[in-house]
């Protein structure tokens, strides 16, 4: 009878043992009944969050006389908002006209965010509750002078000291009412009361306590292409981002439930001028342009922690990928008196190691690469999720005025929502090879003729849509990417990208591209070409290796180097965070009073001049909505990310280490190169503990997250317990490894010489990802075998040598994105395992990684 492929590799398996291996036995113990809480439902539920649309003819009662009295605008979601992301997209509007340095232009959009109802219809929003006015554009503050002779509205007249004459013109300032609240009454930030301003001062109500230029979301202007249609990013705040706002702030019902305060968002119109003038001038908040707004109210969920105080507490360290899938799962998780999970996140390699060294406790290891520090990997790896590197972007259209079609001028300011990128391009904006990466007024000849930015790369031109090529976009954020600092394997993983593909590899040894750009000397691989000898790649940082600087006063004190001018962002989803607001963080001038003396910041792009690139993952992509790059993956396919490519990448993936529990997207490997619809950068995420720990609590609260991080935690959803968009659900048999993992966890290992007795598999029992099983009886007792482990707690000697770390034998082409503990052991003997929490083998010792 010919055997299964399952059967096959477990009988290698048990040759290796004949031939010198020690059969290795594991008492699982049976499923733990602790009471996890399943994803609670909600009206978020599903697909449904509450995208909604309003029009000017049913919210407008002069919709008439409004700019676009066909005017219809859509939201993506309106329930279960947090700080995110939502699109806002409308139709019948007008061909826009970009701003100038007289005017607003003309037929745009402004949006924004407000928390008040309007007093006399609680139905709509209060002017004096919108974070507006920071912009400091045309048509864009809280502040204006209307012509003389214009008949200011009476519901104006509170807010306005009137003038004299042509030469004294009247002043308008519409006060900001924040949510917080002082003495009793809402803090008030006014420069006008009674048609005197406050105390003979000029109050900013623009630039004020609750929010500024570099802190508000409104968008000042938003346009729309020759057909009258557009779209906008918007950034949508809670009160940890604006307490101005205080969207989200808890709000106790007497029947113990909680919601979040509730908000506005707000479009106003604007035509082609403004009531007494020639041009859009005047704030949007004035009431002959406020009348004409249209609102939908946008519900959050509740700030706070929902878990008990007191609860017993345990870290999680290390990969940054899971942290938005642990911000969903907390709740759930610490339900009926469970645990509390505190995530930190830091350099993997250190909390694999820090996990692989602990005897008595340790925090669980979040990781997407294996141990690979000296000594033997006692981890046990368990899948618990697939998150991906992604290359997000903000990118307005700014038409060449010389050479751009009338098309091409028609749909000036409006964003690009597709780039192709190769790995020699994403080596070129790693390294500093673009000429504005570095700072102005230096010396760059180094970078010989080299581009000033990715958009003027003809290697850029060659591979992307042809409109690109009638763009003339110089922003320096467009030269290189915001990337992160520190050591992480999403570094380690983008380098090994790069540097697997032949073209990147040349340009990043000194060979020009075929149109003649070379590698920043300084980031070259060739010790022939770098003044400081070979960039060593792979590497799991992102070096700003090029010396170049420049004194901030000539001769003076301070300078701006590499770093100053472009500076590492803090984490993937401030990455991500900041494309969304279109904020390069380009160094800006020297404040010599500073104190300490430094550079300023330059103040964000606002929408229809953004000019960014930033890498971040895939859950803060779709957390803030942002548009990200599709890349050149191993077939030689263009590839976005997505929850299928990401699953096509996973089915792709094998163990490219002696550590076969995991796996990963080997660029080089076969799999990889005939996965034509797999995301490149899509990564694994596996929790790992050592179960030589003696601390049985840890062990069993980190073997609980495991079963719930794999299970009910892998149900897509938008709701608190649930996967988050921005993840693929692991395959079923990842979920099975996740399982295994977790009873080893739970019932410890200690080293031993003494045998121990197995048992025979129970009937084979599917366990689906999404589902949490239930203990069940033991099954019968089979004969003992000589092993080198024992459950924790057996008074059996410890034996020289470590034990845990090989719970599987290797992979093969035939069962590819399978996680090498399923990989080895047959079907029915995984099943019965997870059914009856029987005693399995393990097939092999660890082996020392390269």
């Amino acid at each position: 009878m010919r055997l299964s492929a399952p059967h096959r590799r477990f009988r290698r398996g048990l040759a290796s043992v004949v031939s010198g291996a020690v059969v290795a036995g594991v008492v699982f113990a049976a499923m733990s009944g602790g009471a996890l809480a399943a994803p609670a439902a909600s009206a978020a539920d599903g697909a449904d969050l509450g995208a909604a649309t309003v029009s000017a003819k049913t919210y407008d009662p002069d919709a008439a006389s409004a700019p676009f009295p066909d005017l219809e605008v859509s939201v993506s979601q309106t329930r279960g908002l947090g700080a995110q992301g939502i699109q806002v997209s409308w139709k019948n509007a007008a061909r826009s006209t970009p701003p100038s340095q007289q005017t607003g232009g003309e037929n745009f959009l402004q949006i924004m965010q407000c928390w008040g109802d309007d007093p006399d219809d609680p139905t709509r929003p209060d002017r004096t509750t919108c974070q507006y006015g920071a912009s400091g554009t045309f048509g864009g503050g809280r502040v204006g002078s209307p012509d003389w002779g214009y008949d200011i509205p009476a519901q104006d007249l509170p807010y306005t000291v009137l003038g004299k004459g042509a030469s004294e013109p009247s002043e308008t300032a519409i006060p900001f009412r924040s949510s917080t609240i002082r003495n009793g009454e809402h803090e008030m930030v006014q420069r006008i009361v009674g048609g005197k301003y406050v105390e003979g001062t000029r109050v900013d109500v623009n630039q004020n306590p609750f929010f500024s230029q570099y802190t508000s979301n409104e968008v000042s202007w938003a346009g729309s292409g020759s057909n009258g249609t557009g779209s906008a990013n918007f950034e949508v705040q809670t009160a940890v981002q604006s307490r101005g706002l205080g969207c989200g702030r808890r709000i106790e019902s007497t029947d113990g439930t909680a919601r979040g305060q509730s908000c506005w968002l707000v479009v106003i119109p604007r035509g082609t001028h403004d009531n007494g003038s020639s041009a859009i001038t005047q704030p949007g908040l004035f009431w002959d342009s406020w009348k004409h707004h249209l609102a939908i109210r946008l519900d959050f969920r509740p700030l706070g922690s929902s878990c008990t105080i007191g609860a017993a507490e345990r870290q999680v360290v290390g990969s940054e990928l899971l942290a938005s899938a642990m911000s969903s799962w907390q709740p759930s998780l610490c339900a009926n008196g469970g645990d509390i999970y505190n995530m930190i996140t830091s350099n993997e390699a250190d909390a694999t190691a820090a996990a692989n060294a602990a005897t008595t406790s340790a925090a669980l290891a979040l990781t997407s690469r294996p141990y690979a520090g000296e000594g033997a990997d006692d981890l046990i790896y368990a899948p618990v999720g697939i998150s991906a590197v992604t290359i997000a972007f903000a990118i307005d259209r700014f038409p060449n005025p010389d050479t751009a079609s009338a098309d091409a001028k028609g749909r000036a300011g409006l964003p690009f929502t597709q780039m192709k990128l190769t790995p020699r391009l994403i080596a070129k904006l790693l390294t500093s090879s673009y000429i504005d990466a570095l700072p102005t007024e230096t010396d760059r000849r180094h970078l010989g003729s080299n581009p000033r930015n990715l958009l003027y790369d003809p290697d850029f031109l060659a591979i992307n849509d042809p409109e690109w090529k009638e763009q003339a976009i110089a922003g320096v954020g467009v030269s290189d990417m915001l990337v992160t600092q520190g050591r992480s394997d999403v570094a380690q993983t983008l380098w090994a990208y790069v540097t697997s593909d032949p073209e990147a590899r040349a340009f990043l040894g000194g060979e020009p591209d075929p149109w003649g750009t070379r590698v920043n000397k300084y980031s070259s691989t060739n010790p022939d070409v770098n003044p400081n000898g070979a960039l060593q790649l792979p590497t799991n940082t992102f070096p700003k290796a090029d010396p170049t600087k420049r004194d901030a006063v000539k001769g003076g004190a301070g300078e701006l180097n590499v770093i100053g001018w472009r500076p590492f962002t803090n984490d993937l989803d401030s990455s991500g965070y900041l494309v969304l607001r279109g904020d390069a963080q380009v160094a800006g001038s020297w404040d010599p009073l500073g104190n300490p003396p430094r550079y300023l910041k330059t103040p964000r792009s606002l929408q229809g001049s953004r000019a960014v690139i930033g890498l971040t993952d895939s859950a803060a992509s779709e957390k803030y909505q942002i548009v990200t790059a599709e890349l050149k993956n191993p077939a030689g396919a263009f590839v976005g990310v997505s929850t299928d490519t990401m699953t096509a990448a996973a089915a792709a993936m094998t163990s490219p280490t002696a550590q076969t529990q995991t796996v990963a997207f080997n660029f080089a490997s076969d799999a990889a190169r005939s996965a034509t619809a797999a995301y490149p950068l899509t990564m694994p995420i596996y929790a790992a503990a050592n179960p030589y720990m003696t601390d049985a609590k840890a062990r069993s609260s980190y073997a609980t997250f495991i079963r719930y991080a794999s299970g009910y935690g892998q149900q897509p959803g938008f709701s608190l317990g649930q996967l988050p968009v921005g993840y693929a659900p692991i395959p079923d048999s990842w979920h099975q490894q996740a399982v295994i993992a977790a009873n080893v966890i739970h019932s410890g290992l200690t080293r031993s010489s003494a045998p121990v007795p197995t048992r025979a598999p129970a009937a084979s029992v599917p366990l689906a990802s999404g589902t949490m099983p239930a203990a069940a009886a033991p099954a019968a007792a089979a004969a003992p075998a000589t092993a080198a482990v024992t459950a924790a707690g057996s008074s059996d000697p410890v034996a020289s040598g470590a034990v845990a770390g090989a719970l599987a034998g290797a992979q093969t082409p035939a069962d590819p994105g399978v996680g090498g503990l399923p990989a080895v052991l047959p079907a029915s003997l995984l099943a019965g395992a997870l059914a009856a929490g029987v005693v399995f083998l393990i097939p092999r010792l660890p082996r020392r990684l390269p």
